[in-house]
């Protein structure tokens, strides 16, 4: 089969490999009909982040067709249209039990290598992913509305961890693909005003088209007095954090009222200055939201209502083999792209 493989950091091949195999009973193989490069997979392709070592075949947000079926699966067959979760869990250990597949302690992600596994991706015309992380698509949804769901899931996820509730105001710190998903997710779920920060012009512009109730610089001056003005003196009652740095981070907390909540979404820098007396004077929970845990039914559904707008956040539908082209330029944050899906 057709490939987009990293042979060495910065450099994709569009060549020929093996076909996977299906090797247990309840896996399914998949052709693969459209692929979307997630921001860590153009944080992996400098090597930065550790885990994209090569030679390795990235992508993880996808949606295809089975093609064929291990003997052990029961929910599907050749030719139904699915989609699937970028985490591979094991189902059985104390996390899986809990309901908490996310944490798995087996976990693996699909198209990572690091020191502890491989795992072989979607930027190719085939996959090979077990039955338990797949799902049934819609059919109003197309396969590249599809391949969003995995990011849509993760801003859904990041709302369960962090609810917000009855008329309580919301903020999220950072509008990229991410931030805008769960702007998106917050309006069709909350009653309470919501809020949107980012540096980036456009970025706001797009929060505001969206639906944001209050569009924000951060570097404003007198940022924290305006949003308190706005919440009866208090400050947000629950924060997001979309980016995964210092200062952003830094700006959720103190946006927050005493009491409120940061649900911490972004990871860019693996350490950050935190600013401690704030956070332990005003009591305010930090808390982690980790990938997706069982969210991809629900947004689905809300995918094919219209509820979710991903069709909007797609810059660009490109052939597979144009996949250096297209990574080069999210990296060089060419063009105001949000999201490139190719399609093998």
């Amino acid at each position: 089969m057709k490939a987009l493989l990293m042979e060495e950091y910065n450099k994709l091949k569009y060549t020929d490999v093996p076909n996977p195999v299906i090797s247990a009973s309840d896996e399914i193989l998949v052709r693969v009909r459209a692929v979307a490069i997630c921001g860590s997979d153009v944080h992996g392709f400098d090597g930065s982040t550790g885990r994209r070592k090569p030679p390795i075949i990235m992508g993880h947000e996808a949606a295809g067709e089975v093609v064929t079926a291990g003997a052990g699966v029961t929910k599907f067959r050749a030719g139904d249209r699915i989609t699937f979760d970028s985490t591979i869990y094991c189902g059985s250990c104390f996390y899986c039990r809990n309901g908490q597949v996310n944490l798995c302690e087996s976990r693996m992600v699909l198209g990572v290598s690091c020191d502890e596994y491989r795992r072989h991706g979607a930027f190719a015309e085939y996959v090979v992913v077990p039955e338990r992380i797949c799902y049934s698509l819609p059919a109003s949804l197309s396969f590249e509305e599809a391949a969003m769901t995995e990011p849509a899931a993760v801003a859904a996820h990041a709302f369960r961890v962090g609810p917000v509730g009855f008329n309580e105001s919301a903020g999220i710190v950072g509008t990229g693909l991410i931030g805008l998903l769960l702007l998106d997710v917050l309006k069709s779920s909350v009653s309470g005003p919501v809020f949107a920060f980012d540096i980036d012009p456009g970025r706001r512009e797009a929060a505001s088209k969206r639906g944001a109730d209050y569009v924000f610089d951060p570097a404003e001056k007198n940022l924290v007095n305006k949003v308190r003005k706005l919440t009866e003196g208090r400050g947000l009652d629950r924060v997001y954090e979309a980016v995964g740095a210092t200062a952003p981070i830094q700006t959720a907390i103190s946006l927050v009222r005493k009491g409120g909540s940061v649900t911490l979404i972004g990871n860019v820098s693996p350490k950050i200055d935190l600013p401690l007396q704030t956070v332990v004077s005003g009591q305010i929970s930090l808390l982690g939201s980790c990938a997706i845990s069982g969210e991809y039914p629900i947004v689905l559904d809300l995918v094919s209502r219209k509820k979710i707008d991903v069709a909007s956040l797609i810059s660009k539908i490109a052939p597979l083999y144009e996949g250096q082209t297209w990574f080069e330029k999210l990296y060089r944050r060419e063009d105001n792209l949000l999201k490139v899906v190719l399609i093998p």
